[in-house]
């Protein structure tokens, strides 16, 4: 499988990245360690959680189970060292997580210790920052974002402060590099300037949702990434399963995402359906699987690094993994871009 650079870091990551969102609750640890095997047996070495997950819902009783499903396979194989190990800092909003309190310089430490113990492990490699405290326009906050509550002033030195203790974490080896999650450019700038500015730790990836469904780091983020090196990993390349296909036609297959949640986070609108139709047009002509190309055109595009799916099963996961050998042509992808141009943020 092809490796990427990872930001600035010598980390070289696998294309493709497992995501660990369903691991505790749709995904049972059984299952969850046979796709780990399956994934590192496909050549990826890159492996994604968050201290909250597993999600969908988020219940209290259910906390950090991600992170212990994947450190009992830690213990148990005694194979860490051959992954890339990605979790995140939780923060304002997240009501199960300390409270819902905001990421600070005193939040830092006690984070990083629970999820090195739950993780049974003595280092993460990518340790990132879930949510930015200021807001973010993720997760269809796009329509209604408003930054003129912000401040300035606060935001820089919540930064600067935060940086600080990300960098008496890595100078302890608990964490090796730092990235971001759910950012704008603006603030991706502004972490990489405040980090210049005190000799700090810099911000290597920035972890957003990206599909052709949902194209919103194409323009000033993509900018900042190429031009500061700083990797995008997406997350949802998929679009919450949407281009499977398998919701279609009202599908709700038993056991889904959409089964549980209903509306996919906002993603379930007519527009989108129509998008979906569009795309497997698309595939159909090129005589590819719709989901195998999505997961391709997220691969090829310049500033990704590594591209964050998730599978409920070790079934869809087999399928998948398949990705990893497409690589489209350029007329695939001109079709691409004028498809999202007549279905531009369906949802």
């Amino acid at each position: 499988m092809k490796m990427n650079r990872l930001g600035k870091t010598d980390l070289m990551v696998s294309e493709l990245c497992l995501g660990t969102m369903t691991y505790g609750n749709q995904t049972s640890q059984a299952d969850a360690h046979t796709q780990m095997d399956m994934s590192l047996d496909a050549g990826i070495n890159f492996i994604d959680g968050a201290e909250m997950y597993p999600v969908n819902p988020i219940a209290k009783e259910t906390i950090g189970l991600t992170e212990e499903i994947l450190g009992n396979w830690f213990k148990k194989t005694g194979r860490r060292n051959e992954w890339v190990l990605a979790t995140k800092h939780s923060g304002e909003g997240m009501q199960y997580v300390r409270d819902g309190a905001p990421i600070t310089s005193e939040s830092v430490p006690g984070a990083v210790e629970g999820s090195l113990k739950r993780l049974k492990t003595d280092h993460i490699d990518l340790y990132q920052l879930h949510w930015p405290n200021r807001g973010s326009y993720m997760f269809r906050k796009n329509w209604t974002f408003d930054p003129t509550t912000q401040n300035r002033t606060e935001t820089l030195q919540n930064m600067a402060d935060v940086l600080g203790a990300l960098g008496r974490e890595i100078e302890k080896g608990r964490i090796r590099h730092i990235g971001l999650s759910n950012e704008s450019a603006w603030g991706t700038m502004m972490w990489l300037q405040v980090a210049h500015a005190m000799a700090g730790p810099r911000m290597e990836s920035i972890q957003n949702e990206y599909s052709l469904m949902c194209r919103m780091a194409d323009t000033d983020l993509a900018e900042v990434m190429l031009h500061e090196e700083v990797s995008l990993l997406p997350f949802s390349p998929l679009a919450a399963g949407l281009l499977t296909g398998k919701y279609q036609r009202g599908a709700v297959p038993e056991g889904s995402r959409m089964a549980l949640n209903g509306n996919l986070g906002g993603r379930k609108t007519d527009r989108a359906f129509a998008a979906v139709d569009a795309y497997a047009k698309v595939a159909k002509e090129a005589g590819l699987d719709m989901a195998l190309m999505a997961l391709a055109w997220s691969a090829q595009r310049p500033f990704v690094a590594s591209s964050i799916f998730g599978a409920t099963t070790a079934e869809q996961l087999a399928h998948l993994l398949k990705a990893e050998d497409m690589t489209l042509s350029a007329d695939v992808l001109k079709v691409l871009d004028e498809t999202h141009k007549q279905h531009p943020m369906p949802y």
